[in-house]
């Protein structure tokens, strides 16, 4: 087929959310499609779409409806041909798309790690008993609390820059960002600590970028192919699955990161009770082609460990 580039004139519509980080990842977006096609920024055109998730911040994300809360409207534009494109945070998108879309392109993953941010530099470990720990992600909440039962944990949501003000402002001691969006922010002056998997396992797809794409758009299919990273693909294929075979959205603490080595993929994952009482975690490997289905057999696994309520709080 015939690849419609796109030009000045008719630029390619790259939807996104607002916030810093967002427009930090639709940014890199274009940059890889400038270079794999040698073509100017004029050629693509950055539009900002403010979510249901982005206006209400006075509530937690489980009361407003888990994570289609931070792609509905992204999604109605992409469908309505408002955008062509639209670049998401992973972590964020439901396992399913609306008839219509595909999310198949992914970018190379960054770091997967959560940070610690305390602005005295100081560790999780040294934090005194009943300490005010603030995060909106009912993982985090979780872990912490199966880690640290003695700690508070108090509602914090917002952009990177929001979190961090509310610090400055005494409301908590601490809190939680990811090491991705330190680093694609550049923030390092902010005072963090690496939280290493083994103590902290990320939230599925935590660190990876996705593209997603209207069905029957062959020309920016083809287009999309050139930025494609496939480990990082093969890699969210067990993690998605296994998410959604545990029925995961934001109002479920579930944790999980897949690795390659060499044609295996090896997968952990858990899943706790939102005030971190009780807590399954495993691992499983297998061949890279059955990355869908080693997502599927964990979850299963987890799921028969834990009692028939486990998820009955939601």
């Amino acid at each position: 087929m015939t690849l419609n580039l796109p030009s000045p004139n008719s630029p390619l519509k790259i939807g996104t959310r607002g916030s810093p980080l967002a427009l930090a990842q639709a940014y890199e977006t274009r940059g890889r499609l400038m270079a794999a096609f040698d073509l100017p920024e004029a050629a693509f055109d950055i539009v900002v779409i403010t979510t249901t998730g982005d206006r209400v911040l006075d509530r937690p994300l489980k009361t407003l409806g888990g994570k289609g809360l931070f792609t509905r409207e992204i999604e109605d534009d992409l469908l309505s041909g408002a955008i062509d494109i639209a670049v998401h945070s992973m972590k964020d998108m439901p396992v399913d798309q609306p008839n219509g879309l595909v999310l198949d392109t992914y970018l190379p993953r960054e770091d997967v790690r959560d940070a610690f941010v305390h602005l005295g530099n100081g560790r999780l470990d040294d934090l005194p008993d009943g300490a005010i720990v603030g995060t909106s992600s009912l993982r985090r909440k979780a872990q912490l609390l199966n880690y640290r039962p003695d700690l508070k944990v108090v509602e914090f949501r917002g952009n990177v820059q929001t979190r961090l003000g509310k610090l400055n402002d005494n409301v908590a001691e601490a809190t939680f960002l990811a090491m991705a969006g330190l680093n694609r922010l550049k923030l390092d002056d902010v005072p963090h600590t690496a939280i290493e998997p083994d103590q902290m396992l990320p939230a599925v797809a935590q660190g990876a970028i996705g593209i997603e794409r209207r069905l029957d758009d062959v020309s920016t299919a083809t287009m999309l192919e050139a930025i494609h990273h496939t480990a990082t693909g093969q890699r969210l294929a067990a993690e998605r699955a296994f998410l959604a075979a545990l029925d995961g959205s934001c109002e479920t603490p579930i944790g999980g990161l897949a690795d390659l080595e060499g044609g295996n993929v090896t997968l952990c994952g858990e899943i706790l009770r939102v005030d971190g009482s009780e807590k399954h975690a495993g691992k499983i490997t297998g061949a890279v082609e059955d990355a869908k289905e080693i997502g599927t057999a964990l979850a299963k696994d987890l799921r028969a460990r834990a009692a028939p309520d486990f998820f009955s709080w939601m």
